[in-house]
């Protein structure tokens, strides 16, 4: 990784009070760019974004992508030279009980983003952030590549399917012809500390370690390709830095291990292990299956890793020691901006 190119460089970032986000946003910072955020207030209590704390470095604008006047004049306000586009309705349960509000945020949003991103006259790189969900399930027996098909049942799968053709008519109708390079990113399960939405499997699970109450699995054979939140994020910065210089990458990169993706209930088990609990009896199955979700998912990250030189860095004991660290440390009422900061530092270290 180039870390020092983004010593000055003006970013603006959706979705800096999410969970990625906020974490993208204090590395941005710490690497000396100039970053200014556009996204809602944060949703959860507490948040990430709030814990981490405010910074000088960070220009926050609280906001909705679908606000065009607001989008526009936060955009040009920042005159920025990179775009991470990163905000979205990102869950899956959630977008079953708000289909169009999904639709909207996913694909609207992201429509106005790149239409207000035509006026830019300093921009020469844009990062747009989908998921490892915009595959059509049961279209092949291997991991996916990114040249399968696109598509998606539930609502939040096929809004980013979507999201992704959106992004691939802006870039050859407009943005690429005016010398802005566009790029979407596709990355596996993330997890890491600081996340407290509803219906993800880590924060669920620490709410449930801490009140010391059962856990309940709805899917406890799925399997996910986890990684630590900071991998992804790695190959964001490469990626879009990639991007703003011009070099021959392609124009949508998955993020995610090489290793077989591992069941929820494996997950489940090593974070009941280092807060101290019984993996076998904290938790039981959830028979309330209200909607249906993907039993198996897998990426195949051989392009990013070919094109980017990008490759994991933790381990999966790693990346649950790291998560439940941080959440131990949080309940600790450590500084967690330090706290964080100091587990970005130790991961730049690692080769």
């Amino acid at each position: 990784m180039n870390l020092d190119f983004w010593e000055g460089k003006r970013v603006f970032l959706t979705g800096h009070t999410g969970f990625k986000g906020a974490w993208l946003s204090l590395w941005l910072e710490h690497l000396g760019a100039r970053v200014t955020g556009y996204a809602l207030a944060p949703d959860t209590k507490p948040s990430l974004f709030e814990v981490l704390g405010s910074s000088p470095a960070l220009s926050s604008h609280i906001g909705d992508l679908t606000d065009e006047g607001r989008l526009e004049s936060a955009l040009h306000s920042a005159n920025p030279e990179i775009v991470v586009h990163m905000a979205a309705q990102a869950l899956v349960r959630a977008s079953y009980r708000a289909p169009v509000e999904t639709w909207i945020t996913n694909v609207v949003g992201t429509a106005r983003l790149l239409q207000a991103a035509r006026d830019l006259h300093e921009v020469r790189a844009i990062l747009v952030v989908t998921s490892d969900k915009v595959y059509q399930h049961g279209s092949t027996d291997r991991a996916f590549v990114e040249s399968d098909q696109l598509g998606g049942h539930d609502p939040y799968s096929a809004s980013k399917a979507a999201q992704e053709m959106v992004t691939a008519s802006f870039a050859a109708s407009y943005l690429e012809r005016a010398g802005v390079r566009v790029g979407s990113a596709r990355a596996g399960n993330v997890v890491g500390g600081g996340d407290w939405a509803a219906d993800r499997l880590v924060p669920d699970v620490v709410r449930a370690l801490v009140s010391r109450q059962v856990i309940r699995l709805r899917s406890p054979q799925a399997t996910r390709p986890w990684q630590f939140v900071l991998d992804p994020l790695a190959g964001y910065l490469e990626y879009a830095r990639m991007l703003f210089i011009g070099a021959d990458v392609p124009s949508s990169l998955n993020f995610g291990p090489t290793s077989p993706s591992v069941t929820v209930l494996t997950i489940v088990s090593q974070l009941a292990s280092h807060f101290g609990l019984d993996p076998q009896s904290c938790w039981s199955p959830d028979r309330d299956q209200e909607w249906a979700e993907q039993d198996a998912l897998e990426l195949d990250a051989s392009a990013a890793r070919e094109s980017l030189n990008w490759n994991l860095r933790l381990e999966l004991d790693e990346t649950l020691s790291w998560t439940a660290d941080w959440y131990q440390a949080h309940i600790a009422d450590d500084n967690m901006r330090e706290f964080s900061l100091r587990q970005i530092e130790r991961f730049t270290d690692k080769t």
